[in-house]
């Protein structure tokens, strides 16, 4: 009777009928009046949430002190009432530290009874098992079972307390407790999940914990597939690992899963995939991810766009959303927190929804007041956080939005965002050793390396001089005349180490930048130039999109151009307009860049304002740079684009226009120091073909070879038109012909003077030449201007 009564209540439970099971397993558990009965009838009450009947069912015989399963479900129905102390009470706050892999007292048995040794065993006096020994031995693998289950459990609790822990703000006992269930129970995910989703290792140390799970304890019921389940899970888990941490080691994780597991289409790989591509500032194609999970609905119904965006997990809303605001989707994030504040109000994503929504509107009261909801619904929701302390940061409220932040620094501790953000914001409060420490932590939480032992090193090809090797004048005339006191310690070079795995360490070139930025603002430009470099190289290491590190490129070449290096500088900002105009994707994360040096990172996107800003910003300082050169002209060029694009002209045009003004101005000066050069060298020549008896032809080649030519454009030195010439230039070209007219007859009277007096003494040539200069120097003044006013073509 007992066998068809369990199979009864198991049947009604499969249908999901659970009063049939519950009425059912009343009367199993009052015929066997079992333990194992007692705790399947208590799960059924759990599973439809009468939390209440299953812990009174629990509390009967002493359950709860007799048995680790049920002493571990009442503990998760006071966790799911809110009772932490109870819950706690009830689990004890010691955990089982004799169950680690350390000891493996216990774990050999189970090791023994997972396939590792053969089934027919053989005693020492060479005789096989008998009927009595193989039941024995079954016996001893039921024991194992038993036990196996007991750790499996045991495990769990563990990840109560942690919970318990983490709802009392214990974060670091929180984490112990999680550490040591995935240790035990290896398959304990919801640990592991805790650990990720809370972000409360830094990437490092989850490489570090990965390593010490003990895969091989995994049983399988052929123990020919453990080997290939433990790899397998080990897979798994990688994907969950940081993006910062081993972007090689997560990239063949999910190439494996997806090729030779079939696992493509599967929406956590999908998510993985997303999560990477964000991290790398390809916005839109994670985007085109996560839209392709959301929309892999088989069957339509008649409100598609509802069904579309319910029944998810609540791990792809921030990504999703984030993407949207990313690549300014105003329309589709609206549609998304509409359907969302309709069929699900009381999930904490929804709100995060319209505080996006909000945020990407420029509408910052509103946005605060849905990311706070978010918050206190979901404590732990390292979005909600991000985005309040955000809009405290876009009003410029420095302060409160530090406050946020530390928060948000206290929930997530293996997160380096938030020490980043602290940084910005003390940046901008010009507290600059302050920020300093904030980024330099940052960067080192985000799986990279800074040697504070080890000195500047400028990491320039050129061989720039160290700034630690000259003496206290010389830095201070070499930072621009500021007084040694100002700066902060010089950074030291970046390295990145690899871990006991052999997988290299990255790290977020993204504060790279920022660092680079403080250096940039304390005048230590060297050290600026080579951490501006690092940024950009560990960038294209990690596949990140070019067009996201626009700004960066802009930054270097203004610290370039500071240390008067303006060939170099003008490199990279041709670099950043061919990425800008083409070069690169329409989205990214940039950092917005002016003309007089470098900023802090932003939140932007290639297109619209903002994009019109950076590109106007890179022909301004371009021009900048071109006025160094001294190429005026380009100079002009430059500059006037950058009016263009900003908007305005050179009178309005802001910093743009000043310096189109002023590169005016100096193209105007070069050009009459030129004409005067010209001039100057013209009647040099003039004088040299005078007293040399050169002919007009000789002459009008000196005139060709100083770039003087007599067409209707302008010719240079190697007999290439470059331009139409003007009325001035056609004035005073017409002036020379004349000039050079007048030459030629003076000197062809001369010639015929002396050709008909004959052959004269030294005496009489001396006083004939004289005599003949001056008659040339009377004609010169008496018949040149007015010839020149009968006969200038131009002056009619």
């Amino acid at each position: 009777m007992d066998k068809y009564m369990r199979s009864w209540r198991q049947e009604a439970l499969n249908r999901g009928q659970n009063e049939a099971a519950i009425y059912i397993g009343d009367k199993v558990l009052a015929l066997s009046d079992d333990d194992k009965d007692a705790f399947w009838l208590a799960q059924v009450h759990f599973s439809n949430n009468n939390f209440a009947r299953a812990l009174a069912l629990l509390s009967r015989s002493g359950l709860i002190v007799r048995s680790t399963s049920c002493r571990y479900l009442a503990a998760h129905c006071y966790i799911k009432q809110g009772k932490y102390e109870l819950a706690l009470a009830t689990l004890g706050e010691q955990n089982p530290d004799h169950l680690l892999p350390s000891d493996h007292n216990s774990r050999r048995r189970l090791q023994h009874s997972n396939g590792t040794k053969t089934k027919h065993v053989t005693l020492r006096n060479g005789h096989t098992l008998s009927r009595k020994d193989r039941i024995e031995h079954s016996e001893e693998r039921e024991r194992d079972r038993e036990l196996e289950k007991d750790i499996k459990f045991e495990a769990a609790m563990c990840h109560l307390r942690g919970l318990c822990y983490s709802k009392r703000n214990a974060f670091d006992r929180a984490k112990e407790c999680f550490i040591k269930a995935i240790k035990i129970d290896v398959q304990c995910f919801e640990a592991f999940d805790q650990l990720m989703k809370n972000s409360l290792l830094k990437p490092n140390e989850e490489l570090k914990l990965l390593e010490e799970l003990d895969f091989e304890m995994i049983r399988t019921e052929d123990p020919a597939l453990a080997q290939e389940a433990a790899q397998f899970t080990k897979l798994l888990y990688t994907t969950r690992l940081s993006k910062y941490a081993s972007p090689a080691a997560l990239s063949d994780a999910t190439e494996t899963l997806s090729t030779h597991y079939n696992l493509s289409n599967n929406p956590d790989l999908l998510l993985s995939r997303a999560e990477t591509l964000y991290t790398q500032c390809r916005f839109r194609e994670a985007l085109a991810i996560t839209s392709s999970i959301l929309n892999c609905q088989t069957t339509p119904s008649a409100d598609d766009t509802t069904t579309l965006t319910l029944g998810h997990t609540p791990n792809l809303y921030p990504l999703h959303l984030a993407c949207l605001h990313e690549t300014s989707s105003h329309t589709t994030l609206f549609l998304l927190a509409h359907n969302l504040s309709q069929h699900a109000p009381h999930e904490p994503y929804t709100y995060l929804a319209i505080g996006t929504y909000y945020l990407s509107t420029q509408r910052i009261p509103e946005s605060r007041r849905f990311f706070s909801k978010a918050s206190l619904m979901d404590p732990h929701s390292a979005a909600a956080w991000i985005g309040f302390a955000h809009t405290f940061a876009a009003e410029g409220e420095h302060d409160q939005a530090i406050a946020a932040y530390s928060t948000a620094v206290r929930l997530f501790q293996g997160s380096h965002l938030p020490q980043l953000f602290i940084g910005m914001q003390h940046l901008a409060l010009n507290n600059i050793t302050t920020a300093w420490e904030h980024c330099f932590l940052a960067f080192q939480m985000s799986s990279g390396s800074l040697n504070p032992d080890q000195k500047l090193c400028s990491g320039e090809e050129d061989g720039d001089e160290n700034v630690e090797d000259v003496g206290e004048e010389e830095q201070a005339e070499y930072f621009n005349n500021e007084p040694p006191r100002s700066r902060v310690v010089p950074p030291p070079s970046v390295t990145h180490p690899a871990t006991s795995a052999g997988i290299g360490t990255g790290g977020d070139p993204l504060v790279l930048n920022e660092l680079a930025v403080i250096q940039y603002h304390q005048a230590n430009l060297p050290a600026a130039v080579q951490l501006f470099r690092q940024s950009l190289n560990l960038a294209s290491e990690l596949g990140w999109s070019p067009s996201a590190w626009v700004a960066t490129r802009a930054n270097l070449a203004h610290a370039l151009r500071r240390l008067n290096r303006y060939r170099e500088s003008l490199g990279e900002l041709d670099e950043c307009l061919r990425i800008c105009t083409g070069g690169g994707s329409n989205s990214g994360l940039g950092r917005t860049s002016s003309a007089s040096g470098p900023s802090t990172a932003g939140m932007t996107s290639a297109g619209g304002v903002e994009g019109r800003n950076l590109i106007g910003s890179l022909h301004s300082t371009r021009g900048l740079v071109l006025l160094s050169l001294e190429r005026a002209q380009d100079a002009v060029l430059a500059l006037h684009e950058a009016v263009r694009v900003l908007g305005g002209d050179a009178s309005g045009g802001g910093m743009a226009g000043t310096l189109l003004s002023r590169a005016i101005e100096v193209w105007g000066l070069e050009c009459r120091r030129r004409e005067e050069r010209e001039e100057h060298e013209l009647m040099n020549a003039r004088m040299t073909t005078r007293e040399m008896g050169m002919g007009g032809n000789a002459f009008a080649r000196t005139q060709q070879r100083l770039g003087k030519g007599y067409g209707k454009s302008r010719v240079n030195n190697e007999g290439v038109e470059v331009g139409p010439l003007t009325h001035e230039e056609k004035l005073n070209r017409g002036l020379d012909v004349q000039a050079e007219g007048m030459f030629d007859r003076v000197f062809r009277r001369d010639r015929n003077r002396e050709g008909g007096g004959g052959v004269s003494t030294n005496r009489n040539t001396g006083t004939r030449s004289a005599a003949t200069s001056s008659v040339t120097r009377a004609n010169t003044t008496q018949l040149g201007p007015r010839a020149t006013r009968r006969m200038d073509p131009f002056m009619e």
